[in-house]
């Protein structure tokens, strides 16, 4: 007798609920493991999509999906984030989102990889300054500059990044769609500007 066709999306719902019910890391990396290599990248990609946000059940499949798309950078991405998530640290990841960016210069997803993953501070808030001037409407990678720039300046009494800071949470206040955001948004802005060196 033939065996049916695998529905991987059904056999992975069922894979993270029993992972959910039991808490079994090793049992889930099993199951896992062993529905990536009976299946394509492709059919990897359309099941993982409501599990993305849960990086033990994403890295895995991804990393198959990797290495069989070395080009891909949507998958490189969320391989880079799902690790990122799970504590592997800038390096592993950096390396993700350089391999993105070559992929796909215009992937925005990579490009805040790439910031994310600088560990010194000033450096790192010069990538998200260059993050938003790559995209301009994009109010994560403000938000982004914005704390960062706020933690330069205040470790290291940085009129400059001060100065920055206050100009990207003012255009995020500019462009925030509701009064709870913006009252958090002035509170952060009156205390910026009365900070004193």
């Amino acid at each position: 007798m033939i065996a049916p066709p695998l529905d991987l999306p059904a056999a992975l719902a069922d894979v993270v609920a029993a992972y959910e019910a039991s808490g079994n890391v090793g049992a889930l990396m099993e199951r896992l493991h062993h529905l990536r290599d009976t299946a394509t990248p492709d059919a990897l990609v359309a099941a993982a999509e409501p599990w993305l946000h849960m990086p033990e059940v994403a890295g895995p499949l991804y990393e198959r999906v990797v290495e069989d798309q070395p080009g891909n950078a949507r998958a490189l991405v969320i391989l880079a984030n799902a690790y990122w998530l799970s504590g592997r640290g800038p390096e592993v990841v950096g390396d993700l989102a350089n391999r993105a960016l070559a992929a796909d210069p215009q992937n925005r997803g990579a490009w805040h990889m790439w910031a994310l993953t600088e560990g010194n501070q000033r450096d790192r808030t010069v990538r998200w300054l260059q993050v938003t001037q790559r995209f301009p409407d994009d109010m994560l990678a403000k938000a982004a500059l914005a704390d960062n720039a706020a933690s330069l300046a205040a470790a290291e009494h940085d009129k400059e990044a001060l100065d920055l800071a206050i100009g990207a949470y003012e255009e995020l206040w500019n462009n925030s769609p509701t009064e709870p955001q913006r009252a958090a948004l002035e509170t952060a802005l009156n205390t910026l500007r009365n900070y004193t060196f």
